[in-house]
């Protein structure tokens, strides 16, 4: 395209030159005048010639700017659709890992306690309406954390030892003695402090020492400890979103669930757990944990 336009503007100029040469010719001599008046016409016309030839060139140079940013264009384009397509892989797997996980939840069997042992354990969360709230499906009372222990602390407050000692004689009275018990902490998302790091690195180590100080504060109530297992969830299953950097109420909690004893036989008692150890015991029946 440059080498045509070029040509004849080049033409153009030749032409032009010729024709005023061709003019001077047919009249025989000129004058000094209109010889300098043809010249003046020359060089004006070369001006125009070259600056056109500039022209030309400063658009064949912007014309292959806007090819290259096309070319770019075209491959972020690319980038992103590829970008896109894994994404939506990633998507697809997730949704089959949640359906996965909600045929889990759907499959697990909901626990029947025994009418005594259920009107049991309602009565005693209206008795502590502020700190315990009873799940009757999942046999599960829930204490509230912030009822049940100072900020960044796995040591009972007295407040909430008399509801742990009367749910011990609930535990230990008729047919609320055959279950087991599994006691499960949870935190919210907010990082421990720099002094509650000293004895819980991590809100995994809070709730499971916490679900321990719960153990053996009903161990020391007489529930055996044969029956009662711990496990600290930490942050990692809570029950609302997380208000980030406000601390969230509703996910600092301790679960206990009664389910039926996997025990064959009477097992002599333990000594109880340390609440200082990092490790949490797993749950005897995984299929009743509250995380599915």
């Amino acid at each position: 395209m440059k080498t045509s336009l070029t040509s004849r503007i080049a033409r153009k100029a030749a032409m032009t030159t010729v024709l005023v040469a061709m003019a001077g010719l047919g009249t025989g001599c000129v004058s000094q005048q209109e010889y300098d008046n043809l010249y003046e016409t020359n060089q004006s016309l070369r001006s125009q010639n070259q600056d056109l030839l500039n022209r030309v060139g400063s658009s064949e140079s912007t014309n292959a700017q806007l090819q290259g940013s096309a070319g770019d264009a075209q491959g972020v384009i690319s980038g992103l659709r590829s970008e896109n397509n894994t994404l939506r892989s990633q998507l697809a797997q997730s949704q089959n890992a949640f359906g996965n996980l909600e045929d889990r939840m759907n499959s697990l069997e909901i626990v029947h306690l025994d009418a005594a042992t259920d009107r049991a354990l309602s009565d005693l969360a209206g008795q502590f309406s502020d700190m315990i709230v009873y799940d009757a499906d999942r046999g599960m009372l829930r204490f509230v954390s912030d009822m049940t222990f100072a900020s960044g602390s796995d040591s009972v407050q007295a407040s909430a030892s008399d509801s742990l000692s009367k749910l011990a004689n609930v535990l230990n009275s008729g047919a609320a003695s055959k279950y087991d018990i599994q006691i499960v902490g949870h935190t919210d998302n907010e990082k421990p402090s720099s002094n509650t790091q000293k004895r819980h690195p991590t809100n995994v180590h809070l709730s499971a020492h916490r679900a321990i100080a719960v153990r053996s504060s009903l161990g020391k109530a007489g529930v055996d400890w044969n029956r009662m297992s711990v496990t600290g969830w930490g942050e990692n299953r809570p029950l609302v979103a997380n208000n980030q950097g406000k601390g969230t109420k509703a996910n600092r909690r301790v679960e206990i669930f009664l389910v039926p004893s996997s025990r064959n036989e009477v097992m002599p008692a333990t000594a109880e757990v340390n609440i200082a150890e990092p490790a949490a015991q797993t749950p005897s029946r995984p299929r009743l944990d509250p995380s599915k």
